[in-house]
């Protein structure tokens, strides 16, 4: 089977992620899968050299010229079906229905229907989603649920724990909350560092955030604010996540709004116990007490308590959080059954024309 992948975005974040490792992992099993994707982006500079692809800057879904672009790359190349990822690579997108390609529109957010509604198809990775789609007018014969996945984590060499825990002046004794996304306000982290400034042993806690964007100079105004700058570390965007999560002791999701939330998904694969926000990917992805922790939006007392708790817990208490979690990571968001699904409905929708 021939698939062709759209993308539109420049940075990285967690549909770029996902778009990376859905084309590895589609090739991975024998599809013949390859790529439209931004010159010099994120996922241009992640995909391997051995896949397919075609650069074409997207200044906009009303970029004339990408559209005819794309057009002329898919009458070329001839795909079965034809994949596009977030807003803007939908909308430049536009194909007939009823023949070959299959246009299919991946949604990882609830984002306004009508720029999607013009696809054949639509993929939404949690049920809620799905849900949203279908009561927002889309046709729920042609609205099919395939989740995200991670790929199984590298292993950690001692050198390269330690060449970590030398950047981020981790003391042998530290405590290490791990977090990690755009900085950005919707991902809560002024939320966690009220938390963590409240923390009752702080002394022994190390607070490490990975990730960019543009609050990082907020970020850091209000760590010295609370007095807790010398045990926040900022190092960035890390291309490799292992050696981090092999430091730390809890990874901590205070989003204030995550449709899905791969960082759920990377805590599991990591095995450490999770803290993270009633958020709508949250509440479908966690049960609360056993694979993890939920606590509410937006308050920094609730998510303080859940620190405190999972930090403070027995070697069985965390073991548990984390057995259970990769239990559900290894039934439901495998690399195996995800590309198994995607290769199913891809099947389907050619039948069905």
């Amino acid at each position: 089977m021939r698939t062709l992948h759209v993308i539109g975005s420049k940075q990285p974040g967690g549909a770029e992620g996902f778009f990376v490792r859905l084309v590895h992992a589609l090739r991975a099993a024998g599809q013949d899968a390859f790529a439209i994707v931004p010159p010099q982006s994120a996922v241009a500079q992640a995909l391997a050299a051995e896949v397919p692809r075609t650069e074409i800057r997207m200044r906009g879904h009303w970029d004339p010229l990408a559209r005819m672009q794309m057009r002329r790359v898919i009458a070329d190349a001839g795909p079965e079906v034809v994949m596009t990822y977030l807003g803007r690579a939908t909308r430049l997108v536009r194909l007939p229905a009823g023949r070959r390609p299959v246009h299919v529109a991946r949604l990882g957010g609830y984002y306004n229907p009508r720029q999607y509604r013009h696809a054949h198809a639509w993929v939404g990775n949690t049920r809620g989603i799905c849900d949203y789609l279908v009561r927002n007018g889309l046709d729920a014969a042609r609205v099919f649920h395939v989740p995200n996945f991670v790929d199984p984590p590298a292993p950690v060499t001692a050198q390269e724990a330690a060449a970590a825990r030398n950047e981020l002046e981790v003391p042998d004794d530290a405590r290490v909350i791990l977090a990690l996304g755009r900085l950005h306000m919707v991902k809560g982290f002024d939320v966690l560092l009220r938390s963590f400034a409240t923390l009752p042993d702080r002394d022994r806690d190390l607070l490490v955030i990975l990730g960019e964007g543009a609050e990082r100079e907020s970020l850091e105004s209000l760590a010295r604010s609370l007095g807790v700058a010398r045990s926040v570390r900022l190092p960035g965007w890390r291309s490799e996540l292992s050696p981090y999560f092999a430091l730390a002791d809890v990874l901590v999701c205070p989003s204030r709004a995550e449709p899905f939330g791969n960082v759920l998904l990377d805590a599991w694969n990591h095995r450490l116990p999770l803290i993270a926000t009633r958020t709508a990917g949250a509440l479908e992805l966690v049960e609360d007490g056993k694979d993890g922790r939920l606590v509410a939006v937006e308050d920094s007392a609730d998510l303080q308590r859940a620190l405190t708790e999972v930090l403070g817990a027995t070697a069985a208490v965390r073991l548990g959080y984390v057995a259970a979690g990769h239990a559900k990571l290894t039934a439901r968001y495998s690399r195996q059954s995800v590309v198994a699904a995607y290769d199913a409905l891809f099947a389907q929708l050619i039948a069905g024309l």
